[in-house]
């Protein structure tokens, strides 16, 4: 396939100046969100020239759909995988609060703040968008979660809110959506049906080949039976197994992917060790190749994105994360320059890339409205370049309020 070969030339040519890159404002999300773009601008020359290549290069190829799928089922399950929320939150109260009260506040907000922007947008559709919105994407400030400039306890809490917010946010995305098309059809008990399958069994599903497959693997690793290598090989077949399990019985996959990671974590101590193998070595690629389906699906959307979107887009990284997350934080006497760090620094990526995928999924529920894939785009877009830019002058000026302040203060506790 045509999208894909060049996927892995630009995988080359990155890998090249990676080194080179590093500490500027080009980031890895950047280049290959842009790089998808312009394979889908490049797709009208291609075909004019090979005819015989058009049914490739349609961006509904099902091939490409199923690898963008396996692609973010895998990265949700490493995110489960790799955070004991238990012994994380013993030490650090900031995460609790970010995942418990901030995003949800988030979710609020961004629906009431798009019921205002689109007036005619119904109510629970202005949720979906909002919800599809509120998860953040460590990968696209990886500068921040790593730099030692940072305090650690800040670096932890951006790390397992965007490990967590996007598993976290799946339920409420299928009930807004089992919502909308309760609004649309009337037909009230099938909807929560709907929404019962698509947790229920995935969550069953997921905890059922988390458990199992972490006992199993406990088992076999005590017993010397495990090849070296082999447990990262293990835990990829678990996420899709999950994943391919509760799509076939109606339950949501992604949901399967989340749980099933969470509960191998619990089962199985030394996971997060081997996905952090998996990831030095084959996580970047999965990423990049997210970001690079995105930039292909968002190219012909972007001729048709208003005004009105953007400025929702610009107040969704603004205001609508800054503002709960301040709240969120209220009581816990961080500096304001604190606040507003861990604030501006919820990038929206890969999660919202996951639940627009699903939301563009459940076209038998509800009529897939244009305005928020559009409105989801360019907020994505806006991170990846806005988040991209500042990482390293934020750090920066951050490091430097931090440095006035004495050992005991919050942010270092």
């Amino acid at each position: 396939m045509i999208q894909i070969g060049i996927f892995l030339i630009l995988v080359f040519l990155f890998s090249l100046v990676s080194k080179r890159v590093e500490g500027s404002v080009v980031t890895g999300p950047m280049v290959f969100a842009i790089g998808g773009i312009v394979a889908f601008l490049l797709a009208p020359a291609l075909t004019t020239r090979f005819p015989e290549l058009s049914s490739i290069l349609n961006i509904k190829n099902p091939a490409i759909l199923v690898i963008g799928e396996l692609t973010l089922a895998v990265i949700l399950f490493t995110d489960a995988t790799r955070i004991s929320l238990r012994n994380v939150i013993a030490q650090n109260r900031l995460p609790a609060r970010l995942l418990g009260i901030g995003m949800p506040l988030t979710i609020l907000l961004g629906a009431l703040t798009a019921k205002l922007l689109f007036r005619d947008l119904p109510i629970w559709e202005a949720a979906i968008l909002a919800t599809v919105l509120a998860p953040t994407d460590a990968s696209l400030g990886e500068s921040v979660v790593e730099s030692k400039l940072v305090p650690s306890g800040i670096r932890q809490a951006l790390s397992v809110e965007s490990g967590l917010n996007d598993g976290l946010s799946m339920p409420f995305l299928v009930l807004f959506i089992a919502l909308a098309g309760v609004d649309l059809h009337g037909e009230r008990q099938s909807w929560l049906a709907f929404t019962a399958a698509q947790i229920g069994f995935g969550v069953l599903i997921g905890l059922g080949i988390g458990w199992l497959g972490g006992a199993l693997l406990k088992r076999a690793e005590k017993q010397g039976w495990i090849a070296e290598g082999a447990n990262s090989i293990a835990l990829l077949s678990l996420a899709v197994l999950s994943w391919a399990a509760a799509n076939s019985v109606g339950g949501n996959g992604f949901i399967a992917a989340f749980v099933a990671g969470a509960a191998l974590r619990m089962v199985y101590g030394r996971a997060s060790q081997h996905v952090q193998d998996f990831k030095e070595s084959w996580g970047n690629l999965l990423v990049y190749l997210v970001f690079f389906y995105f930039g292909l699906v968002a190219a012909p959307w972007l001729a048709h994105i208003s005004a009105s979107l953007w400025a929702y887009a610009l107040l969704s990284l603004t205001l609508v994360r800054m503002l709960p997350v301040a709240l969120s934080l209220l009581g816990v006497k961080l500096r304001f320059a604190s606040v507003l760090f861990v604030g501006w620094f919820g990038p929206r990526g890969l999660a919202s890339v996951v639940l627009g995928l699903i939301y563009l999924e459940e076209l038998t529920v509800i009529d897939v409205n244009s305005l928020i894939v559009q409105t989801m785009i360019a907020t994505v877009l806006l991170s990846i370049l806005a988040h991209g830019v500042s990482a390293n002058p934020v750090i920066r000026w951050y490091a430097h309020k931090m440095a006035r302040l004495e050992p005991e203060a919050p942010e270092f506790v």
